[in-house]
């Protein structure tokens, strides 16, 4: 960094500001300058180089420092609310990653879900209904993964929604969105991971997640949401 070669992340001038202890003013000018210029795309391919399990490690320290977390998902289950057979589906889709780098991998993302039970943060989720009917894992194995979602469904600072496919919509569920704390939004991409941190566009994003949170059903609607899904895969298992 000091040479050029690497630009500092905003979490890394949060960092070093914290360490050498400047004032809050000249911290938050410094850092209003950092998340203005710092829009980051790592290749998936570097991460994996460098490691799942080091990227959910970096994750959960990331999380362990916010105090919200606000998770839209259209396609998948949030990693935070996977079981550990879903989380194997997930991964052994690509062929190139050994049976020692998924297992690695499932051990980490399983660490970073002691989170959901630190009732000093408030997590929210939002997912789409299409996630629920999505087999990427046999049907029985996503009865267990519905269940999963019902019971993280009921802790006191989780707020898990479901937008139904019934109903008029007024967005595009265009990709999956992460905002923590106002500060920094991850969007997945088919080959990168991008991370935002212009408050302007960071702002955009969170307008995005109120709007899809606001048309889905929540609470006993969404389990009882979640109930119909999972019967509906009892019948396929039986009529099978």
């Amino acid at each position: 960094m000091e040479t050029g070669k690497l630009a500092p992340t905003a979490d890394d001038a949060d960092r070093i500001l914290t360490a050498i202890g400047v004032s809050d003013d000249v911290k938050a000018e410094y850092m209003n300058a950092a998340r203005a210029v710092a829009t980051e795309a790592t290749a998936w391919r570097l991460i994996q180089r460098a490691g799942l399990h080091k990227a959910q490690r970096r994750l959960r320290a990331l999380e362990a420092r916010m105090s919200l977390l606000r998770i839209f998902q259209p396609a998948l289950v949030p990693g935070l609310l996977q079981t550990p057979e879903y989380m194997r589906a997930v991964l052994s889709r690509h062929e190139d990653l050994t049976e020692d780098t998924v297992r690695q991998t499932v051990s980490a993302r399983l660490e970073r879900q002691e989170v959901l039970y630190d009732q000093g943060k408030t997590l929210r989720f939002v997912i789409t209904e299409p996630v629920l009917r999505w087999l990427i894992v046999p049907p029985m194995v996503m009865v267990g993964q519905l269940d999963r979602l019902i019971s993280v469904s009921r802790l006191p600072n989780v707020d898990l929604r479901v937008v139904p496919l019934a109903g008029p919509k007024h967005d595009i569920p265009n990709h999956s969105i992460v905002v923590r704390d106002d500060r920094a939004v991850t969007v997945e991409t088919v080959h990168a991971e991008v991370v935002v941190t212009d408050p302007r566009d960071v702002a955009l994003y969170v307008a995005k997640f109120d709007g899809f949170a606001s048309g889905a059903v929540v609470g006993d609607d969404m389990r009882d949401l979640l109930a119909a899904v999972r019967d509906d895969l009892f019948q396929q298992r039986e009529s099978g």
